[in-house]
């Protein structure tokens, strides 16, 4: 897909270097065949390693870490009985297919289109960019429903406006994925993290409580930095690039930017009330202090909670309810078998992405069990402590550090388990408090998730860009998000030690008595 060398596309270092990690990353294997490899390469390195003894202490178990060998026989029975339910129970896989019936309903009566159009009559062209990376981070707090919907829908945003699907797809994956650490509306991960950092801050402090929103002020504020330098990045970098990239030429029935008809809008704003009514019904009964829909602790947000855990199946009935509904206004369904048709078109266009998730779910599952992903982040983050390093050149380094780590490990928070009793209790020995260590790997943890094949959901975007530009490969994808990781790595760790100098409070309830930034 490398038509850089044209009139008007830039040539210069960083598109050179970009242009040699698309030609590089285009030349490896198939995604299921590089995770298939790289199970294979697990496998082996476990039993290499599985008679090694580590020092390194294991935070989840108080013993010294160690690594279990896959290829013996109880494992490799393991893995053959239990193959199913591991791709069956592999959870983005169930998030895609579930909220794709939906939208397929609501793409494929037109109900979307018409929606894109009047969007698009209302929204300056200039301000495109910013809004979709804006809604792409807020997307978050739905949790995984930025990359079945966010990301999709902007390629079709920016080709309903004239623009390149693909810098619609980049720009929303920089913000969903590449900017997971920002966002003004507290989430479910607010206090999932904010558990581990309070269990190991205590292992210092015994007395020390944590408020879940201890990082609230910092990430709301790094959602509108995280915006700005996006938009910077898609408009001057990531389009220039794909200027000249021509699409599939089976693109013709997606949505144009013309103007929607009368009974168009009619049936829009009937679907959409429809909508609206459900939303209010679901803020009703979820009002309640005893609703159903909180958890056990009364709250709305904590990840256990019912309404957080049915977030994906309200994707499916707030899209697949108005989409049949206006399907069946304005005449683009004429039996229920229209409707279904639909979710089967929907389906049939996932069907590489299940291929591919069969043998994601199967790394992953191996990489956990071996027990190698825990001692890499274990032994580098001993390293880093050994290193004495003075305290700003530290939390850097802790956010390089994780950034590196989650090439390989996705989980924030199965990542927090392992570093936070390491990080915490050694950074606040320095006098940093628990609040910014958290935050410095939060920005670690979001800016590499975008660059990393391994990442479950990496490979339903480069299927979101094949749509488009079908010689799309995992290198082209790689390409196009490395000026946002690379930015959002630097920037973000400038913004933090911003805050730090400054002394401005990243939350609340939190500490805030840090070293001097320079001593």
């Amino acid at each position: 897909m490398n038509n850089n060398n044209q009139a008007g596309v830039p040539s210069g270092p960083i598109a050179r270097f970009l242009n040699f990690v698309e030609r590089i990353g285009n030349k490896l294997p198939d995604p299921a065949i590089i995770f298939l490899f790289a199970m294979l390469l697990i496998w082996v390195c476990s039993w290499w390693l599985s008679g090694v003894s580590f020092e390194a202490i294991d935070p989840r178990t108080g013993q010294a870490i160690v690594v279990n060998n896959l290829l013996e026989g109880d494992s490799l029975a393991s893995f053959l009985s239990s193959m199913v339910k591991t791709f069956t129970g592999f959870a983005p896989l169930g998030v895609v297919l579930v909220a794709m019936l939906g939208v397929g309903v609501a793409e494929h009566s037109g109900y979307i289109n018409t929606g894109l159009k009047l969007m698009l009559k209302v929204t300056p062209k200039q301000f495109l960019t910013p809004s979709v990376i804006l809604v792409a981070i807020v997307s978050h707090t739905a949790t995984d429903a930025g990359y079945v919907l966010v990301i999709p829908l902007a390629g079709v945003i920016f080709f309903a406006a004239g623009r390149h699907p693909l810098v619609g797809i980049a720009a929303a994956f920089a913000g969903v994925s590449g900017g997971f650490g920002a966002n003004f509306i507290p989430s479910g991960i607010d206090p999932l993290l904010q558990s581990f950092t309070q269990s190991a801050a205590q292992i210092i402090n015994p007395d020390m409580s944590i408020n879940p929103l201890n990082n609230w002020a910092f990430t709301s504020a790094s959602s509108l930095f995280i915006v700005l330098l996006g938009w910077y990045i898609t408009d001057k970098i990531i389009e220039p690039r794909l200027k000249n990239t021509p699409l599939n030429e089976d693109t013709q029935n997606l949505p144009a930017f013309d103007e929607a008809k009368s009974d168009e809008r009619r049936a829009f704003f009937i679907a959409s009330s429809v909508m609206i009514a459900g939303l209010v019904l679901l803020a009703f009964v979820s009002a309640p202090a005893d609703s159903a829909m909180r958890s056990a602790d009364g709250s709305l947000t904590n990840f256990r909670s019912p309404l957080m855990q049915s977030i994906v199946p309200l994707i499916f009935l707030l899209f697949w309810i108005p989409g049949a509904v206006y399907g069946f206004t304005v005449g683009t369904f004429k039996t229920s078998k229209d409707m279904i048709d639909a979710m089967s078109t929907a389906m049939s266009g996932m069907a590489y992405y299940i291929v591919m998730a069969f043998f994601c779910a199967l790394f992953i599952a191996a990489f956990s069990k071996s027990n190698l992903g825990a001692l890499m982040a274990i032994e580098g983050a001993q390293l880093l402590k050994a290193m004495e390093l003075p305290s700003a050149v530290t939390v850097v380094g802790i956010i390089f550090l994780t950034g590196f780590v989650n090439l390989f490990v996705g989980s924030s928070s199965a990542k927090w388990a392992l570093l936070g009793p390491i990080f915490v209790p050694m950074l606040m020995q320095l006098g940093i408090s628990p609040d910014l260590t958290q935050a410095a790997y939060r920005i670690g943890d979001s800016s590499s998730n975008i660059i990393t094949p391994l990442m479950p959901y990496f490979p339903l975007v480069v299927v979101y860009c094949q749509k488009y530009v079908k010689d799309t490969g995992i290198g082209t994808l790689i390409a196009l998000m490395i000026p946002y990781s690379i930015a959002f790595m630097i920037g973000w760790s400038i913004f933090l030690l911003g805050y730090w100098a400054l002394g401005i409070p990243l939350g609340l309830d939190a500490s805030y008595v840090y070293p001097a930034l320079v001593p």
